[in-house]
């Protein structure tokens, strides 16, 4: 496993639409590692694949629910709304206020190729969305409502 370099904003990578993976295979499997140290080096709350520079439906996601690595994930269900603060390891010094759907079903394959399904609520939700908008070269900033610096 390694710790890759988080893309920043700015960089044409993170506005590109990812391709879907169709190779579940060791180099996936590598991706994916590299990707969960990554995130918890950072101590984010996930990470998308094109934000270590790869176009693949690829995701990470480390929330208190547990940590889940999506594989070409849809949507395929949204209720509710909530509106709140967002960051991104991609976008370092901001943050936003943004609205998100409060449940999502979600349909992904596992590392292997398994097709599965999920449900998540509040937060976890959140995550899913925004990292599931960085696959189609959507980032928070686009979404925000209302965005300002932070002081790290």
């Amino acid at each position: 496993m390694a710790i890759r370099n988080v893309v920043q904003v700015g960089d044409d990578v993170l506005r590109k639409k990812c391709f879907e993976v169709t190779a579940f295979d060791d180099k996936l499997a590598a991706l994916l590692d590299d990707m969960k140290e990554t995130v918890r080096k950072e101590e984010g709350a996930g990470l998308a694949a094109p934000q270590v520079g790869i176009l693949r439906r690829a995701v990470v996601i480390d929330v208190d629910e547990g940590f889940f690595e999506l594989v070409n994930p849809v949507i395929t269900e949204q209720k509710g709304e909530q509106t709140g603060w967002e960051g991104c390891l991609s976008v370092r010094g901001r943050r936003g206020v943004v609205t998100r759907p409060q449940v999502v079903r979600v349909e992904y394959s596992d590392r292997t190729g398994k097709r599965k399904k999920l449900v998540a609520r509040g937060f976890f939700a959140r995550a899913v969305c925004h990292e599931l908008d960085h696959l189609d070269g959507v980032l928070y900033i686009d979404r925000a409502e209302r965005v300002e610096r932070t002081k790290d």
